[in-house]
């Protein structure tokens, strides 16, 4: 009776969730902003912090969510354009550095100011570092952007922000646990995660079509969608044995499906997966936003609102500022900029390491978790401000296919 009462919780949840998320999401597109800001919003709402609806604790759900963003990654790759990424891979990893670095400094300074000690100012400045990956590129694709020049240097540049950031992550995690930090230290994380992302589509793309001529023998409906899915959270898995980010893993093998003869087809089974997995990602990461820690009328929270007053002007200036960084580009570098915001998920987990390590308190992390949740829900009406008056590096309309209606409407 007790795993029939939480399976049936389960279920009630589920329903939250999927309802939520489409209604949100219907309700931004019908206000003229994109589906994910409502499907964020949404989860807020239906969080612990108002209704309780969904708890993102809760184990299972916290899987599917996890499998949904992967499968976002995965189709954001499979609509990648692997040579023009690697076009505009200078622009985008000048974009990345500065990124990581500009927020990382000015918020550890800001932290000091602020009175935090110890390991605290270098947790919250490695917060800032982040950029969701998978919120941009959706906002991107909602919007129709995500196959512009600006859109591949946000890609890019949000790509090897994940890479630096799990290498900061690292280091902060083996100095919280009193291991010292030496040059082959950081110098052997630093090969392990980008040696896996070249190694992966290098070699990969001499492997991944002689597999898929051998399932050609397989005459069973969906057989081409199930090896795609293999091969997507297989790589995930060797990305997170090989010390890199799942999503990195993921993002790596749909480059390397889009390439593919079958790829059309693949896409649509994909996304057929994809309309049920992705929202829940993105209203789960609303849900994680704790809003009671965060109560002006509490005085023990009010240090945490200007702490997480001040990492979000902080963080909103490093990330804009990158964006200008590439001096040399002559497309929107403000969009460049707003693009690289938002810290999503990814900021979330950075907290969430802070305080099970013991360096944040609840104030530090609800603060974090302030700075995260605005610095997601600003993006996507700002760059559909900015993208509707740029005219210069306008995507021409298309019908859209199978993948990209994942993409942008999941």
């Amino acid at each position: 009776m007790m795993e029939h009462s939480i399976f049936s919780e389960f279920l009630r949840m589920l329903v939250a969730v999927l309802l939520v998320a489409r209604l949100g999401g219907a309700i931004a597109q019908r206000v003229g902003q994109p589906a994910v800001l409502g499907e964020l919003v949404s989860g807020v709402i239906a969080g612990p912090s108002l209704f309780g609806w969904i708890d993102p604790q809760v184990q299972v759900l916290h899987v599917l969510a996890e499998l949904g963003v992967l499968l976002l990654l995965f189709a954001i790759g499979m609509e990648t354009n692997l040579g023009e990424l690697i076009r505009v891979g200078g622009t985008s990893i000048t974009v990345a550095v500065v990124g990581v670095f500009l927020p990382f400094v000015l918020g550890f300074g800001a932290c000091r100011l602020l009175g935090l000690s110890g390991l605290q100012p270098v947790m919250a400045a490695a917060t800032l570092t982040a950029t969701s990956v998978g919120i941009t590129a959706r906002v991107l694709s909602d919007l129709g952007h995500l196959r512009s020049i600006e859109g591949q240097i946000i890609l890019g540049a949000a790509i090897i922000d994940d890479v630096l950031g799990l290498l900061l992550l690292t280091i902060v995690e083996d100095v919280a646990q009193g291991q010292g930090v030496s040059a082959g230290m950081v110098v052997g994380a630093t090969v392990r995660a980008v040696g896996f992302l070249v190694a992966a589509t290098v070699v990969g793309r001499w492997i991944v079509p002689t597999i898929f001529r051998a399932v050609e023998r397989i005459d069973l409906p969906g057989t081409r969608t199930t090896f795609a899915l293999v091969l997507a959270f297989a790589m995930a898995w060797l990305a997170d044995r090989s010390g890199s980010a799942m999503i990195i893993g993921a993002f790596a093998g749909g480059l390397l499906v889009a390439s593919l003869p079958e790829a059309h087809e693949i896409g649509r089974g994909i996304a057929g997966i994809g309309h049920f997995l992705v929202p829940i990602f993105f209203v789960s990461v609303g849900a994680s936003v704790d809003l009671s820690a965060l109560s002006p009328v509490d005085p023990s929270s009010r240090f945490a609102l200007l702490t997480g007053g001040v990492l979000i002007v902080v963080g909103i200036l490093g990330k804009l500022a990158a964006g200008y960084a590439p001096f040399w580009f002559r497309g929107n570098r403000a969009i460049v900029g707003i693009g690289m915001i938002p810290r999503g998920e990814v900021g979330l987990i950075f907290a969430q390491i802070g305080l099970n390590s013991g360096i944040f308190d609840s104030g530090l992390f609800g603060a974090a978790a302030l700075m995260v949740m605005v610095t997601t829900l600003i993006v996507p009406p700002t760059l559909k401000r900015l993208i509707a008056m740029d005219h210069s590096n306008s995507v021409e309309p298309r019908e859209p296919e199978a993948i990209e209606d994942l993409v942008a409407r999941s």
